[in-house]
Formats: C-alpha cells, structure tokens, sequence
C-alpha cells in the first residue's frame, strides 16, 4: 500500500514548533485546581485499587505453595486463600471502578469551565480575530480539541496513575520474591522507554499538524454549507467538490500518518514484553532447577507480577498516540484562551451621554496591515442629524470608515470626534451603543420573529414591535404567518426571503433609540418596488439621527446632506447630489452609468 504523501515544508513547519509541557500543565492546573481535594481522593483511591490488585500474585504464590509433592495438601488453606483472593480482587474492582467515576466528574466539570471561558474569550476578542480565521477552524477547537482534550483526562490520567503505581509495586515484589530475575528488566525496561521517548519526539509535529488540518477541513465545510445556493447557482459543485478532496486528503494523510507512527509503539513495547517473559520462565526455571529458588510458588508469583510490570508499560505505550493528540489539541485549546482580548478602556475613558451626533474625523490613516493602508488622509465633518453618504469603487475603503467609526479597529493616526471628545478616550460600550447599525450581511438567530427584532432593546412590548414592523413595511407579511410575531425563525432565517430577512434588520433598529446610525447597504436585498416603502421608512428612520450611508445604489443616497466619493483610500470628492453632478466627475460617471447598466 502506497504512503500518504506528506507535504515536507508544512511538515517541517510542524517540526520546528516545541511543545512546551510546562506552559500546558500550568494552564491545565489552574482548571484542576478548584478539584483539588477530589483529585487526593482520586489519587489515594487509585493507590488503594492498584495496592489491593498487586496482592493477587502473591495470594496466588503463596496457595500454590501450599500444594506439597508429597501429597499433603492443605485444601481448606487453599480455600481461603482463595476467598482472599476473591474479596480482594472486588474491592479493588469497586474503588476503581468508584475513582473512574470521580475522574470523569472532574473531567466533565473543567471541561464545561473550559468551554465556558473559551466562549466568552471568543465573544471578547476583537473583530480583527475572525476576520483573519476560518469560522469552522474556531469551531473546531471549541468542540473537537476540547473533547479530545476532555476522554485524555477522563481516561488516559487514570490508566497511566495506576499504571505507574503498578509498575513500582511489581517491581519491589518482584525483587522480593525472585531478586536475580529482576535482572532481565534491567535490558528491556531502559529498551522501552528509549524507544517511547524517541517516537514521543517523532510523532508530537504529526500530531499538532493533524489538529490543524482538520481545523482546515472543518472551516471549508462550513463555507460551502453556508454557501450552498451560491456554489448551486453558479454550477460549480464539481469544482467544490474536488476542493474538498484535496483538503480531505490533506486531512485524512495528516491522521493516517499521525496514527501510523503513533500505534507503532504498541506492538513494539509489546515485542520486548513478550520477551522479557520469555527470559524470565528460561531463567526461572534454570533457577529452580539449581536450586538457587527454593518454591515454585515463587517463580509464578514472579511471572504474574513481571506481567503486572509490563504490562502497564504496554499500556503507556498504547496511549502515547492518544496523549500526543491530547497535547496538540489542548495547545490549541489555550491558545484561544490567551489571545489577547479587545483591549480595555483606559481609566480615563468616561462614558459618552447624552449624544447629539457631531462627527469630525481629521486626518485618518489606518491599514489593516503595516505594509498595506486602506485610509490614506480622511477628514469629515458630519453636523447633528445630518446624512451622509459615502460612496466608491469596491476596495476604496468605504467600510472600514465605518470600522474605524465603531471602533472594531483604531485608526494609525488622525482622530475622530464624537461632540468634540476624542473616540479613545470614551468607553467602547457607550462609544457603541450611541450608533445603530443596519449591515447587508443580515443576522437572524433561531428564535421567534419577536425576539429577533426585539433583540439588544429593553423592556420591549409586543405593541413596540408590531409598530416598528409597520414602520419597516413588513407587517403584512408578518400577519398572514401562521403564527404570526411567535413565527419561529430557522437557522439564521432560511425559511424566509433575503429581503425579508432585511426588513426584519431595519425594523429592529428603529426599535433602538440610537443617536447615530450606519447604514451599510442596508436596502441591497430588497426589491424595487420594495425598497422605496423601506426608503420612507428610513427617512423616518434617519429623522434626527447623524446617519452614515454605505450605499451603491446611487438613487437611495440624492438626498443626503453631504456625500463623501472615496477611490484607494482618499476623497476624491464631496458635497451634495445636484453639486456633484452638476460638476461631472467621478460621482456623475458613476451615477450616469447604473443608468446606463439598467438599461
């Protein structure tokens, strides 16, 4: 069978990347820490099981012993040694079975604590961070590295504590039953934990580069579902389909790989063990034989307890696949949870009150990129309740004004002004909550048609709903639902219209009482006929709120205050429709030419 094909330079990517153990366990102790007493419980009853079951081989031993070749056996000593042996082996049962069901207790606690935190850093991280990751690879780390993370704990913790006990106590039995013998381990145990920290440094990078190759995967699922009508419409399920081939190859190699080297181990440690029983019953027996052990109730006490020994051993081997996989995925895990969150207003931000709506903006420069600026030198000034429109070419840097306005990037230099205070040094919440914003890209949750317009209001009615409804032309639709307002709404509201979905967003904001607004294509998925009803209601809408306008169609801007026409990053022009056309440059053109495409 053919290898997986690797790809060498991501490989050594992977490669040079160190695990640093210390920085995990640090951030896996401060989840633990609050288990504490459980987790002495855990580790005293794990001591207990191992400590019960590492009687049996010389419970066993010491029965055998008890049958003499001369025929005087002493069966009723048999007996209860067997009955020891019996109780023994069920208490030891029990508590394991007792601190497996603790360790998962703890493991679901600081799981959900982890996924709770993971959330909420994730809610407070800039806008920056997704705009620079796949959503499907954030998912990927929320939900699969934590599970991953969370049957590590569960499951590998226990095996490898008791294991490590097991492997010291067999070992100070067997040196009390048979200390020559123990002779054999000294080749083959250093032989095995050679070889498991030689693959542990091969196979961490697989790992870590699995991890991230299903993040890949995941996130291209995600688009194309999200995608699906667009991928329908323009014919192009073979190319899609071939994409994720490639990216499922490139997933599926990086597993198959991973786990090829992984489970070598297994195998491997299980060849030394089998032959280091092997020596053991050769020089075993050569030793009963000389005499050099005088019971051979000594001997099989010795064989059950090199089993114990490596048993355990083979045990730790089998996992390190799993531990490997455990490691990357809770090193993605924390690295989401250390990003830098939005920053936090400095102690002489003050809440921005009673707003009335004057914006200057002086001397704007920003790039998303030091090497790339979008804003070149933008300077604005918007009077209280005034429209303006801000038009341009795709990539001329209209939306990131608005960005910028939000405050979900900061500006290189230049300032902006809110009623005369600088934007950075007022709270970003009330910075926020002065604007309402109205986006092309609509955002319905799965609810009802009630609570999605209510959404972000206080203390909102059902008669404050049904008015802005009206207000947004989309009461009548609303009203011949089955259900009416308590219509529930699908995932992000497929089972109705774009256009819908888009009157539903103008509705709830008017439901707000924002001194400002922005408008970002806020009537691109409405019809003709439809977008004029919408535009009344935005003229009523916008009536003593200082609006910001992002509009390609020209038609619904003519009656702006001011309109700014921006090209890479500069305004190229300014001032009212009729000044605009009237002086026939890049406005005009543009103007002229939506008229020219209509027809």
């Amino acid at each position: 069978m053919r290898e997986p094909r690797m790809n060498l330079s991501d490989h050594r990517q992977f490669e040079k990347h160190k695990v640093d153990l210390k920085y995990i366990l640090k951030n896996l102790w401060r989840y633990m820490r609050p288990y504490l007493p459980m987790l002495i419980v855990i580790f005293l009853g794990s001591l207990a099981g191992t400590g019960l079951s590492l009687l049996g081989p010389q419970i066993c031993g010491m029965a055998i012993d008890e049958i003499k070749p001369d025929g005087s056996t002493k069966f009723k000593t048999i007996e209860l040694y067997a009955i020891i042996l019996a109780i023994t082996y069920i208490a030891s049962g029990v508590i394991t079975y007792l601190t497996s069901l603790g360790m998962n207790y703890v493991t679901r606690k600081m799981i959900k604590k982890m996924r709770q935190d993971m959330f909420a850093r994730l809610i407070s991280l800039p806008v920056s961070y997704f705009d620079t990751r796949q959503a499907g690879d954030i998912i990927s780390v929320l939900s699969y590295d934590l599970d991953t993370l969370g049957a590590s704990l569960s499951n590998d913790v226990i095996l490898v504590l008791t294991s490590v006990v097991t492997i010291v106590g067999s070992f100070i039995m067997m040196l009390v039953n048979a200390a020559m013998l123990v002779l054999v381990f000294v080749v083959t145990v250093p032989l095995t934990f050679l070889f498991t920290w030689w693959l542990t440094k091969k196979v961490q990078p697989l790992f870590r580069k699995r991890s991230a190759k299903l993040g890949q995967l995941n996130g291209f699922i995600e688009e194309i579902i999200s995608g699906q009508k667009t991928t329908k419409a323009y014919n192009a399920e073979q190319s899609v389909i071939a994409k994720f081939e490639e990216k499922n190859k490139d997933a599926v190699d990086a597993y198959t790989v991973a786990e090829s080297y992984g489970t070598i181990s297994g195998p491997s440690v299980t060849f030394i063990n089998n032959l280091s029983l092997a020596l053991v019953s050769v020089f075993g027996a050569i030793m009963y034989i000389n005499g050099s052990i005088a019971n051979i109730g000594r001997i099989s006490s010795f064989v059950l307890y090199s089993r114990k020994f490596t048993g355990p051993v083979n045990e730790i081997a089998n996992v390190i696949s799993e531990f490997q996989s455990a490691i990357a995925a809770s090193e993605r895990v924390f690295k989401v949870l250390e990003e830098p969150s939005e920053p936090a207003d400095g102690e002489d931000c003050v809440e921005l009150e009673n707003v009335k709506g004057d914006v200057e903006i002086e001397h704007l420069k920003f790039g998303y990129t030091p090497e790339k600026v979008i804003i070149n030198d933008f300077c604005l000034k918007a009077e209280a309740g005034s429209v303006v429109a801000i038009v341009g070419h795709t990539g001329a840097g209209k939306t990131t004004v608005i960005n910028l306005l939000m405050r979900f990037y900061d500006a290189d230099s230049g300032t902006i002004k809110i009623d005369g205070k600088d934007i950075t040094k007022v709270t970003r919440s009330s910075l926020r909550k002065a604007y309402t914003m109205v986006l092309q890209d609509t955002w319905l949750f799965a609810g009802t048609i009630y609570e999605n317009v209510a959404y972000g209001s206080e203390n909102v009615t059902m008669d404050d709903v049904v008015r802005v409804c009206k207000a947004a032309k989309i009461h009548s639709f609303i009203s011949k639902l089955p259900d009416g307002y308590n219509t529930m709404l699908s995932d992000n509201a497929v089972n109705i219209s774009k256009g819908q979905k888009q009157l539903l967003t103008i509705a709830r904001a008017m439901l707000l009482d924002s001194p400002m607004l922005i408008l970002d294509e806020a009537t691109s998925n409405v019809d003709t006929r439809t977008e004029q009803q919408v535009q009344e209601a935005m003229q009523s809408l916008m009536k003593g709120r200082t609006s910001f306008v992002i509009a390609h169609r020209l038609s619904t801007i003519k009656n702006s205050d001011k309109i700014l026409v921006m090209d890479h990053g500069d305004v190229v022009e300014q001032g009212t429709h009729d000044q605009l056309i009237s002086s026939g440059g890049t406005y005009a053109k543009l103007y002229y030419s939506q008229f020219e495409g209509a027809e």
